[in-house]
């Protein structure tokens, strides 16, 4: 090109820029030749290739024997497969009702949505392959239902900057583009992040060391479909969309484009795994298959290929699969979003990464009954398409290392010249590996038993080797220092344990070092430099004894103040005198007169914040005697578990009951019933008050989580309560909440404690209510409410309408996200018809369909105008999260209502 230009400069009057011109006005037709000519090229190869490769529609299962010849199976097989025939009953009353699953599978966010890992001993145990019902499961919500009639039908579209928008069926994918059978590793962005928890808990759930499986993955590549529609040269990215529709859209993601058109990536769709039809938890009938990347990015149930210049701006392309800078707290990444749409902290590679399998969690060694060898064994894997080049074991804490021997199972695939499962095998030219590698080590049993603990860590081929330290992060993701599993030897054995076990399972060396105080980010793992434990770690706590104060109490004068009058407590061996808060505290004056002359340490700490904590210097009155203290918790189990007869709750104790059924009400919904003492008994709760709820905290021994409730059960239902509880399960950024989980895990039979009555509002009926143990009448009801914060205004409203005598109009303004989250909504209607105009139910969504005919948006300024303006002899009842109670109390006073027509539940 420069020797032309050179010889028109010399043989030409014209200028330099207009030969320059000339010349890029050339090299631009000769570009939009060439990519004509690369399409019919493209397309002339699929037709005249179509004939040679075998096109198997995908709903019948094919052996792997049947696919080739027995003489050439020298490749690894599937492992076998048992497709589980029907749902599991746990999953029968949730949305993904129609999903078979495997029961071995542990479940890392209860019930629903399904989040799970294969046990690892078995995950390795299948080999090289994982079998669909062991293979890892990261849904974000229900799995679409795909009925098989359906799937001839199931269509992707190819839009955006493209010069030839596609609407593909799932007939066209199978039949118009060559079909390629890969073995790909996949692996989710939060494996090994219940590691990460026990430091300090991320916005993520614990994923264990088994996030990741591999498969036969069937299907075409993604470049072709891509190159069919013709991308305009503006196009950067491939927005990707799924079917699964959830709280904030679809999900959907995005990569780079030519990172799709590089043949030596192999993004593919596929319709495959493991020769079988793709199983519902795993994209049924077409996914996105991204090897070397993180699982986030192969998009599952897939229907839209979007081609843009920019990034995806998809709330979990935006807000999932990120690794933030370690010292950007939750709660600064919570405010800012900033952080979360910096593409810098996207993630797209994975990153190198290790694990042992053998020996097992748990597992014992007999020093007198073993070999002389032990053979160590396990997985790593790297990303972008890097090779594990070496994997090795310490036995000294990292002084010296062994090297592993390696399998790459993937390897005898390059080889492989057949078709196989419908789609050919074409990996002999390339040299990136997208699978995981296997590797052992025969360690002498008396070098294991001179240590404390093995250490693996690995190495690619671009030199990135596992880090000793970790790297915490908001979502917990890409965790990979080196992994390591303890050994304790004691009368005559060697045990071994793993850093963690996954979701709330109890166990792991790094949970027995949190309780003693060891450091868990320092490498040392629990040990000081030195090789000497760390002493246990203090807990900071917040000050609540005034200085100075030397009052000692006794039993007998803290009895003399067990009444309304003047109420004295105590707390961690302190005494308070509640007198002045009586008015103002928010849970009611029975809250604190319930605690009278009592010990109420256990209740206190768990329920208050640390601005409470902090106000309680005020009421500071002096410190308990070692002999009242004895007294007083001699008194306290000498009332636990008393019948009170025809009532249950008493505000005084706590009463335990049973949990006799769990009935799902939504994915994320349920109702708790519970067996009360005897059958004639009722739970004795005034209407608009609530019961305390207590049951032990699964993950801290010795602790318990209490919360206040109220029931959805009729106030004077006998025998048994209900409660309708919203369950807040952990996700990649939301932290979760330790009370539902908590509940949601309980097995039937299990017992928990309540106490009430408390709270500050009473509605007596036909009008009349106590505030503060004052009486007084309203002539009307604004009840303002969010999610599950329906359950106490649903309590006073259904008092209301089933009174006939009871004239007082309602309006209840309900704000939730979806339609879906509308809890109650029968009842509520049912009671808008049974006594219009007197009760109206006004909904607004955040996040509406289109269908949706109600409000949209959050409980506004607008929407409390008008149907929640000032009126005469009205009462405001407000509860729901704490930033909309906040919200709307700030607008209705700005509105003129009087903070004392105002009641927060």
């Amino acid at each position: 090109m420069l020797s032309v230009i050179t010889r028109i400069l010399l043989t030409s009057t014209m200028s330099i820029s207009t030969v320059l011109r000339m010349v890029l006005n050339v090299e631009q037709s000769i570009r939009a030749i060439c990519n004509c000519v690369m399409v019919a090229l493209a397309e002339f190869e699929a037709i005249t290739t179509k004939a040679l490769i075998p096109r198997v529609y995908p709903f019948k299962s094919i052996d792997i024997k049947e696919a080739v010849c027995p003489e050439r199976l020298d490749v690894p097989p599937p492992p076998p497969s048992n497709i589980p025939k029907e749902a599991l009953s746990v999953d029968k009353d949730t949305p993904d009702y129609h999903v078979p699953r495997d029961s071995r599978l542990i479940r890392l966010t209860g019930v629903h949505p399904f989040n799970s890992e294969a046990p690892l001993t078995e995950l390795y145990n299948q080999g090289f392959l994982t079998s669909p019902e062991l293979f890892y499961v990261r849904n974000h919500g229900p799995v679409p239902r795909v009925q098989e009639e359906d799937i001839p039908k199931w269509e992707l579209r190819i839009e955006g900057l493209v010069e030839n928008p596609l609407v593909l069926n799932f007939k066209q994918i199978l039949q118009d583009f060559d079909q390629f059978t890969l073995p790909v590793t996949l692996v989710c962005a939060g494996n090994r992040r219940k590691e990460q928890n026990q430091v300090r808990k991320s916005k993520g759930f614990s994923w264990g060391p088994a996030g990741v499986s591999t498969a036969l993955f069937t299907g075409p590549l993604m470049s072709e479909v891509i190159w069919k529609a013709r991308p305009f040269r503006r196009a950067k990215y491939v927005c990707m969309e799924g079917a699964d529709k959830l709280p904030n859209g679809f999900y959907g993601t995005s990569v780079k484009l030519n990172w799709v058109m590089d043949p030596n990536r192999g993004f593919m769709l596929a319709h495959k795994m493991n020769g079988e039809p793709l199983r519902p938890d795993h994209g049924r009938p077409l996914r996105a298959v991204v090897p070397g990347q993180i699982g986030g990015r192969s998009v599952k149930w897939l229907t839209k290929l979007i081609l843009t210049e920019s990034p995806s701006d998809n709330w979990y392309h935006i807000y999932d699969n990120r690794v933030l800078p370690t010292m950007i707290s939750p709660e600064v990444a919570s405010k800012d979003t900033k952080w979360w749409k910096d593409e810098r902290y996207a993630i797209y590679d994975l990153n190198i990464n290790s694990a042992a399998a053998y020996p097992q969690h748990g597992e014992v060694l007999s020093l007198s009954t073993s070999g002389p060898i032990y053979t160590a064994k396990g997985y790593a894997y790297s990303g972008g398409g890097r090779r594990i080049t070496r994997v090795e074991v310490s036995l000294d804490k990292g002084a010296s290392w062994n090297l592993t021997e390696i399998n790459y199972p993937e390897d005898k695939y390059r080889d492989f010249e057949s078709d196989l499962f419908g789609g050919r095998v074409d990996m002999h030219w390339r040299e990136t590996c997208f699978c995981w590698c296997l590797w052992s080590l025969e360690i002498p049993v008396s070098n294991l038993e001179k240590s404390d603990a093995i250490l693996v860590r690995a190495m690619d081929e671009s030199m990135n080797i596992q880090p000793r330290d970790m790297y915490w992060s908001v979502l917990g993701m890409m965790n990979n220092p080196w992994f390591r599993i303890s050994i304790t030897n004691e009368n005559g054995t060697l045990k071994f344990e793993h850093p963690t076990q996954p979701a709330l399972m109890p166990g792991g060396w790094m949970e027995q070092v949190k309780k003693a105080g060891g450091n868990l980010t320092n490498g040392f793992w629990g040990e000081t430099s030195e090789g000497k434990p760390l002493e246990e770690a203090p807990v900071k706590e917040i000050n609540m004894k005034k200085d100075g104060l030397n009052n000692t109490i006794e039993l007998e004068e803290l009895r003399q103040h067990d009444s309304s009058e003047e109420p004295w407590f105590v707390v961690n061996g302190e005494v308070y005198d509640g007198t002045k808060f009586l008015e103002d505290h928010p849970g009611g004056a029975q809250s604190i007169i319930s605690a009278a002359g009592r010990d109420a340490s256990e209740e206190f700490l768990a329920i208050h914040s640390e601005t409470a904590k902090a106000m309680m210097l005020d009421y500071h009155i002096g410190t308990l005697s070692k002999a009242a203290i004895e007294g007083l918790k001699d008194a306290s189990q000498e009332e636990q578990g008393q019948c009170s007869g025809e009532v249950f709750l008493e505000p005084r104790s706590w009463k335990k009951a049973e949990l006799c059924k769990k009935q799902i009400v939504s994915w994320d919904t349920r109702v708790f019933t519970f067996q009360l003492q005897h059958e004639e008994q009722t739970v004795g709760l005034p209407t608009g008050q609530h019961l305390m709820l207590k049951l032990k905290d699964p993950s801290a021994a010795n602790k318990s989580l209490i919360r206040a409730y109220t029931p959805f059960s009729q106030t004077d239902r006998k025998a048994t309560m209900e409660l309708l509880v919203k369950i807040y399960a952990a996700t990649n950024t939301t932290k979760g909440g330790q009370m539902t989980t908590a509940l949601d895990g309980l097995q039937i039979g299990a017992t928990v404690e309540f106490k009430g009555p408390i709270g500050k509002f009473r509605y007596l009926g036909r009008g009349k209510i106590t505030l503060n143990e004052k009486e007084r009448e309203v002539n009307s009801f604004r009840m303002i409410c969010g999610g599950s914060g329906i359950t106490p205004i649903f309590q006073v409203l259904r008092a209301v309408m089933q009174d006939p005598e009871d004239m007082l109009n309602c309006v209840v303004i309900d704000g939730n996200r979806m339609e879906e989250d509308i809890l109650c909504r029968a009842e509520l209607d049912a009671f808008a018809k049974m006594k219009a105009p007197q009760c109206t139910i006004v909904h607004s969504l955040t996040k509406a369909t289109e269908t949706w005919t109600g409000r949209r948006g959050r409980i506004s300024k607008e929407l409390l105008e008008e149907f929640a303006s000032p009126s005469e002899g009205s009462m405001v009842l407000i509860c729901g999260p704490e930033s909309m109670e906040k919200s709307a109390k700030e607008i209705l006073l700005a509105l003129g209502w009087k903070e004392v027509d105002i009641v927060l539940f």
